[in-house]
Parts: structure tokens; C-alpha cells; sequence
């Protein structure tokens, strides 16, 4: 049997309440963003969840200091 390795590696993903938590928003607001589209995220069942990168945009996209 020849076992291949890879170095992929898994993206981490967030529920909506871990990213209220990590924002200090409540978690209401963090579903509004979602359905804006100003957060994007993926439906799995009847929750959400936010990939690390996906959460990394939506803060750049927000910062108050701009790239030049």
C-alpha cells in the first residue's frame, strides 16, 4: 500500500458565536453582515460557519488605516 502525504492543510472554521466573541459584537450582527454579504460564510445545516480568511478580509476591508 503506498500512503501519499501531503502538506495541505485544513482551513479553520468558525461558528457565528465564536466570531461575535472574538469581534465583541453580538451574534445578530454578525448574521447581518453575512446576509448583507459584507461577511462571507458557508451554510452547513442550520448554522453558519466563517473560514479564518473569510474573517480576515472582513476586518482589513474595515481597518481605519488604508493601504497605499
Amino acid at each position: 500500500m503506498l500512503i501519499i502525504k501531503t502538506n495541505m492543510v485544513t482551513p479553520k472554521y468558525y461558528t457565528v458565536q465564536e466570531v461575535a466573541d472574538t469581534l465583541q459584537l453580538h451574534w445578530q450582527s454578525v448574521l447581518n453582515y453575512i446576509k448583507s454579504g459584507k461577511l462571507e460564510a458557508v451554510k452547513l445545516g442550520k448554522g453558519y460557519r466563517i473560514s479564518e480568511e473569510a474573517l480576515k478580509v472582513f476586518v482589513a476591508d474595515r481597518s481605519t488605516r488604508k493601504k497605499q
